[in-house]
């Protein structure tokens, strides 16, 4: 019985955990870079855009297609670091807590 008082002890804690780490994850920002830093995204690790910036340069109308490839892959390159970031909190948060692995996709 002592056992299960104690994962209910740390599912409750775990649940906070989660909270924090959901209202933490607002505020982590990456930034992916495409054509050698042409274009930049800035992104949230919950995948909210926050600026997208193009150099000068691109802003020609026969550049247009070229640009468009660029942007998205500054998006594809900024999620795929947001997505780490989470993992990184994931881990830094469930680590300590014993759970078995292959929970909560670790």
């Amino acid at each position: 019985m002592a056992d299960f008082l104690g994962m209910m002890k740390q599912a409750a804690q775990l649940q906070s955990k989660m909270q924090e780490m959901q209202d933490q994850l607002s505020s982590v920002e990456v930034e992916g870079i495409s054509g050698g830093g042409l274009v930049a995204v800035r992104m949230t690790a919950k995948m909210d855009v926050k600026s997208i910036n193009i150099d000068p340069l691109l802003m020609k109308a026969e550049e247009r297609e070229v640009l468009e490839d660029l942007l998205v892959t500054a998006l594809a390159d900024a999620r795929r670091k947001a997505e780490t970031a989470v993992q990184e909190k994931m881990q830094s948060l469930t680590g300590g807590l014993g759970l078995p692995p292959g929970l909560f996709g670790q």
